[in-house]
């Protein structure tokens, strides 16, 4: 099998994996451990598949993982996001480098201001007590969606 197809693929059940952690946010307010399972499970096949090295490649993966799972669940101690984004965020830094991350980071922080507003106008509109519930994992994943798209229908970058 080539090699390029195989990277293809993998991308490409990422990208369904993400559009089913936006539909089911949006639904049910979780983004299942399974498909955060799913998300991290993948991430070393695509090392191997681009020939990311174990040392320093696959570690700094890791690394960066850990760092983005550690920050955003400090954020989730502080009752500002929710465990099943934060997972998935750990999970995505598996498979992005540091430049692709940082931008999934920004392009998540300005959707994510997108969906909380037309969440809160949402709740007020419908006159419902208490809180919204942001589906953040929505942000997530159009962020996500973005970067792994850009790598491979961005041929002009």
């Amino acid at each position: 099998m080539d090699r390029q197809f195989f990277i293809f693929a993998l991308a490409a059940v990422l990208s369904a994996l993400l559009v089913i952690a936006a539909i089911t946010d949006i639904k049910s307010r979780v983004i299942s451990n399974r498909l955060n399972i799913a998300v991290a499970a993948l991430a070393p096949l695509f090392w191997i598949a681009t020939g990311l090295p174990p040392w320093p490649g696959m570690a700094l993966q890791l690394a960066l993982a850990a760092v983005v799972f550690i920050s955003f669940a400090l954020l989730f101690a502080l009752g500002m996001m929710g465990g099943g984004d934060v997972k998935l965020l750990g999970a995505l830094a598996l498979w992005l480098p540091l430049q692709p991350m940082l931008t999934l980071l920004v392009v998540m922080s300005v959707l994510g201001g997108a969906v909380t507003a037309v969440t809160v106008l949402h709740h007020r509109i419908g006159r419902r007590m208490g809180r919204p519930e942001i589906p953040y994992g929505v942000a997530i994943a159009l962020a996500g969606l973005w970067v792994v798209g850009e790598r491979y229908f961005n041929h002009f970058a």
